[in-house]
């Protein structure tokens, strides 16, 4: 049965198909395809998904589903209060409030992802049920959250002390003109997506693996620019910008600044 999870890879096909003749795509297509034979395999985004990948690791290494080890892989960064661009202790936005997006995907196309998501630490799980027991792909704000406190989430205060800190001090100087961090500037013309204390303002974690069947999954889980208007969203939960899987060709995540 046709549904809208596949949507997407339909409307690529199809597009492609529209642009490629019959000559063309039989030049295009390889007579023997190869297959990698090195899996289990794992790999994420920035230096802090190093630790992320060891935990997606122990599941792979069990013979698990590759879709079980990118979501606990990226647990680690949402738990980890010293990672502000991530899950609990993330760096809130303009109003002060903590607020998570995050997109999960697995090998047959099937998709999940929650935007604006306030109280909860892991968005990533969040957007697997959403995924698994919905007939939607997003849910966002206050319906992501009440969804969320259905499934059994806990809802606690991301803000941590450091975090809040961090955005008083940000307070202090901060101008919020049309152009996307433009105060960034006034503490480092050569890289002007500085904050104050030298940190940059970008990052999220973005997890793709592929386990012993072959079969390709992708997460990708962010708290979003720094200071951002309230309800702001980036690319990172959007499916097909911050993340794609199509089982048959590969996986793509990415991260940054997120404009």
């Amino acid at each position: 049965m046709f549904n809208r999870r596949k949507f997407i890879k339909a409307s690529a096909l199809s597009a492609g198909l529209l642009a490629i003749d019959k000559t063309s795509m039989a030049d295009a297509i390889p007579k023997k395809p190869t297959k990698a034979k090195n899996f289990p395999i794992v790999i994420s985004t920035w230096d802090f998904g190093i630790a992320a990948n060891a935990d997606a690791w122990k599941v792979l290494s069990k013979g698990g589903r590759a879709l079980d080890a990118v979501e606990q892989g990226v647990w680690v960064p949402e738990a980890d209060e010293k990672n502000q661009s991530v899950g609990y202790g993330g760096l809130p936005d303009r109003d002060g409030k903590v607020t998570l997006d995050a997109c999960i995907m697995d090998e047959n196309g099937d998709c999940g992802a929650v935007l604006a998501l306030e109280h909860i630490k892991h968005p990533i799980s969040v957007a697997r049920k959403v995924m698994e027991k919905t007939p939607h792909v997003m849910l966002a704000g206050d319906g992501a959250l009440q969804f969320a406190l259905e499934q059994g989430f806990k809802k606690e205060n991301l803000l941590t002390p450091e975090s809040e800190k961090a955005w008083k001090e940000w307070l202090k100087t901060a101008k919020y003109e049309p152009v996307m961090n433009i105060e960034n500037k006034l503490y480092d013309k050569a890289a002007p997506q500085k904050l104050p204390g030298n940190q940059y303002n970008h990052d999220t974690i973005g997890m793709l693996a592929i386990d012993v069947k072959g079969n390709i999954s992708g997460a990708c889980t962010t708290s979003g620019m720094a200071y951002k208007l309230h309800g702001r969203i980036g690319d990172s939960p959007i499916i097909g910008a911050g993340l794609y899987i199509d089982n048959e060709i590969g996986g793509a995540t990415s991260t940054g600044v997120g404009e």
